[in-house]
C-alpha cells in the first residue's frame, strides 16, 4: 500500500506508560512514496553514522596481535582470528600511541594514566582527592555536537563497578583507572553495568509501568503492539521485514534478562540476606558482555545514540578468566615476566575478548540498512591504553578500526604508522567523518592519513 506521508526518523512505538524507538527504515527517507520501492542510494546517503569505542584493559600478547606483514594480504594473528569473518570490515593500525600515558616525571600509575588518556590525549593529574583532572573524551566531542539528532547523546556501558574517588594506583583516583569517557576535564561519564537499567533507560519510559510490568511479567511488546501494528500496514515490505526483527531482538533481550534475574534471585535465596549481586547482572560474564553488546546494537540501530562506549573491564583488573580454564587474574598474569606459559593464559584472555568483539561486529553486520548494513555506517575502535602488560609501554598500542564509516573509510588493510603517532590523530580522522570538525585533540598533531585507501 502507498504511504500516505513520511515517516518521521524521530518516531516511536507508543503505549500507555511505554514507548520504544525505532529502527532506521525506508519510510524515514524523503519522498518515499511507495511500499517496496527501493531507496538504497538514499538511505546509504541518509543513514546515521555512528562511532563506538571498545576498551581492554592490561594491555594484550603483542607477539601473537601484530600482522607481519602491512597492506591488503596481511595475515591475522592467533589473537585476531576469531575476526576473520570481519577481515574485510577491518583495518588494523599500528605504531600509534597515547604518549600523555607515560609517567612523563609522575612516578608510577600507568594503568590510570593510560585509561584516562585513551580517548583524551591528555596527562591526568596526579591526585587522589576531588581535584581530578584530564580532558575531554572524543566520544564526548562527537556527543556534544551530535545531542540534538538523538534521544540519548551518548551510551556509556561496562562490566565492572567502578569508584569514582579513592586512591586505585599509586596515588591517582580510582575515577581515572574507572571511567574511559569524560564529558569535561574533571567529569567523568559513569559507566552503567546494570544491563536491566540500560534496556529500561533506552527501550522503556514513565516509571509507573515498570512495576506493572514486572508483576505480570508484560513484555514492553505488549504495551506497544497496537501502534506497532497500526504503523506495520502503511511500511513496504521491507521495511515491516526491519521492524519485525527489531522487535523480536527486543523481546530476546527481555527473555535473556528475565532468565538472569531468575537466576540471581534464585542464588540470593541460598545466600545471606546481604547478597550484594543487584538484579539484572548476570553472574556469567560472557552472557554478562553479550547482552550489553545486544543493548548497543539495539540502541544504535534504534537510532537512540549514535555515540558509545564500552569497557570489558577497569583498567588494571585483577579479573580471573577461571571459566576458561585461567583462575589467575588478568593484571598478574600480564606481569609475564616472560614467562610462555604466562603468555598463553594473556593470549587466552586477548582472544576471549576479540570474541565478544567479533560478536558484536557479526550482529552489526547482519542489520540490513539500505545497500549496506548498521556496520558500513559505523566507526568502531578497539583498544588498550597498555601494549605489553609487562612493560607498561603507551606505543605501538594494539588498535582496531571496524566498519566503513559511510564509504569513507577502506578496511581490510594493516596499516603501519611511524612509531609514536598519536593515537589523536585517529580521533581527529574519525570526527571529520561525521562532520565534527575541530582543529585539535588532546596531543593530535594533525590527521591519520591512508584510512580512505
Amino acid at each position: 500500500m502507498s504511504l500516505t506521508r513520511k515517516l518521521n526518523r524521530r518516531a516511536v512505538l507508543r503505549g500507555v506508560g511505554a514507548s520504544l524507538a525505532l529502527p532506521w527504515l525506508e519510510a524515514m527517507l524523503p519522498n518515499a512514496t511507495a511500499a517496496g520501492v527501493s531507496s538504497a542510494t538514499k538511505i546509504a546517503k541518509a543513514a546515521p553514522r555512528r562511532m563506538a569505542f571498545f576498551y581492554v584493559p592490561n594491555g594484550v600478547h603483542m607477539q601473537d596481535w601484530k600482522p607481519k606483514a602491512e597492506g591488503k594480504g596481511y595475515e591475522l594473528p592467533e589473537i585476531l582470528k576469531p575476526l576473520a569473518a570481519r577481515k574485510d570490515d577491518l583495518l588494523v593500525l599500528s605504531g600509534l600511541a597515547q604518549m600523555k600515558s607515560f609517567a612523563n616525571g609522575d612516578g608510577p600509575g600507568d594503568h590510570a594514566r593510560s585509561l584516562a588518556s585513551f580517548l583524551t590525549g591528555v596527562q591526568a593529574l596526579k591526585t587522589d582527592g576531588a581535584n581530578i583532572r584530564v580532558g575531554v573524551s572524543v566520544d564526548q566531542v562527537a556527543a556534544q555536537a551530535l545531542a540534538s539528532q538523538t534521544r540519548f547523546s551518548s551510551l556509556e556501558l561496562g562490566i565492572d563497578r567502578g569508584a569514582q574517588s579513592g586512591n586505585c594506583d599509586s596515588g591517582y583516583s580510582c575515577a581515572y583507572s574507572s571511567n574511559i569517557s569524560w564529558r569535561s576535564a574533571s567529569t567523568p561519564m559513569a559507566k552503567e553495568i546494570n544491563p536491566r537499567l540500560v534496556f529500561e533507560r533506552l527501550f522503556a519510559s514513565e516509571g509507573g509501568n515498570r512495576a506493572k510490568r514486572d508483576q505480570y511479567r508484560l513484555s514492553i511488546l505488549d504495551f506497544v503492539n497496537e501502534d506497532a501494528q497500526r504503523l506495520k500496514n502503511r511500511l513496504g515490505s521491507s521495511d515491516q521485514r526491519k521492524l519485525d526483527e527489531y522487535l523480536t531482538s527486543v523481546r530476546d533481550i527481555e527473555v535473556r534478562l528475565a532468565r538472569s534475574e531468575k537466576q540471581s534471585d534464585e542464588e540470593r535465596s541460598s545466600k545471606t540476606p546481604d547478597y550484594p549481586r543487584p538484579t539484572g547482572i548476570p553472574k556469567d560474564y560472557p552472557e554478562h558482555i553479550r547482552l550489553m553488546l545486544d543493548l548497543m546494537v539495539l540502541a544504535f540501530q534504534g537510532d537512540v545514540t549514535r555515540v558509545s562506549t564500552f569497557m570489558f573491564a577497569n583498567e588494571g583488573s585483577t579479573r580471573s578468566y577461571a571459566f576458561m580454564g585461567v583462575p589467575e587474574g588478568h593484571h598478574d598474569l600480564s606481569h609475564h615476566a616472560g614467562d610462555p606459559k604466562k603468555h598463553e593464559k594473556i593470549k587466552k584472555i586477548n582472544i576471549f575478548h576479540i570474541e565478544q568483539f567479533a560478536y558484536f561486529l557479526n550482529k552489526m553486520a547482519s542489520i540490513r540498512e539500505g545497500d549496506g548494513n548498521l556496520l558500513d555506517h559505523s566507526m568502531i575502535v578497539y583498544g588498550s591504553g597498555i601494549s605489553d602488560g609487562n612493560r607498561h609501554n603507551h606505543d605501538d598500542l594494539p588498535v582496531l578500526l571496524a566498519g566503513k564509516g559511510n564509504g569513507t573509510l577502506k578496511p581490510g588493510r594493516h596499516i603501519v604508522y611511524k612509531n609514536q603517532t598519536p593515537l589523536n590523530n585517529l580521533y581527529l580522522s574519525m570526527l571529520d567523518r561525521l562532520d565534527v570538525k575541530i582543529p585539535a585533540l588532546g596531543d593530535s598533531k594533525g590527521r591519520l592519513n591512508s584510512l580512505e585507501g
